[in-house]
C-alpha cells in the first residue's frame, strides 16, 4: 500500500520547469514506500527548488561548507519517532543539477529524480559516512530508481557531491 504523502514544492530561484510537481510526488512517494521503514500515518515533505547561490548559503550555514551542492536534506523527525507528519525538507540547486546531468550525459529528469530519492533517504535517516552506509544507501537508491523505470543512477560512477 502506498503511504499518503503530501509534497510541497517552493520554486525560490532557478529556471526549474513548471511541470515538476507530478514527477516529484511520484518519485518521493516511491522513495518513502520503498525506504525500508514502516509509515505510521500521513506524511509531508517540503522541497525547495533554488539556485546555486542560495544553496551555497544553506550549505555554509547548516554544514559549514561554503560551496554549492546538488541536494541538501533537513530531517524533521528524531530517528526514534513514528514515521508520520512532517518528515523534513529537501533543497535542490538548479545550476548544479543541470551541470551534473550534462556532465554525466543523463537526462535532467533522471538526475532530478535521483536527487529527490537521495534527499528523501537522508531525511529518513540514511547516510553515507562509511563505506558500508554508502553501499546500503546506493543499493536502496538503485532499487527505487529501478521501480520508477530509471536506469541505475550510479552505473559505476559517483554522482553526488554531498
Amino acid at each position: 500500500m502506498t503511504p499518503r504523502l503530501s509534497v510541497e514544492i517552493n520554486r525560490a530561484a532557478g529556471d526549474w520547469p513548471e511541470t515538476l510537481q507530478p514527477l516529484a510526488e511520484k518519485v518521493l512517494a516511491m522513495a518513502l514506500e520503498n525506504s525500508g521503514f514502516a509509515v505510521d500515518g500521513p506524511c509531508e515533505i517540503s522541497v525547495l527548488l533554488t539556485d546555486d547561490a542560495a544553496q551555497q548559503a544553506l550549505n555554509r550555514e547548516w554544514r559549514g561548507k561554503d560551496k554549492p551542492t546538488n541536494v541538501l536534506s533537513f530531517p524533521a523527525l528524531d530517528p526514534d519517532d513514528a514515521l508520520e507528519g512532517l518528515l523534513g525538507d529537501i533543497s535542490l540547486a538548479y545550476e548544479t543539477l543541470v551541470a551534473e546531468a550534462d556532465g554525466l550525459e543523463k537526462p535532467f529528469e533522471h538526475h532530478f529524480a535521483h536527487l529527490l530519492v537521495h534527499g528523501m533517504l537522508h531525511v529518513l535517516g540514511y547516510d553515507h559516512e562509511t563505506e558500508q552506509e554508502a553501499l546500503a544507501m546506493e543499493a536502496r537508491e538503485t532499487d527505487i530508481m529501478g521501480l520508477l523505470g530509471y536506469p541505475d543512477p550510479y552505473d559505476g560512477q559517483v554522482l553526488l557531491n554531498d
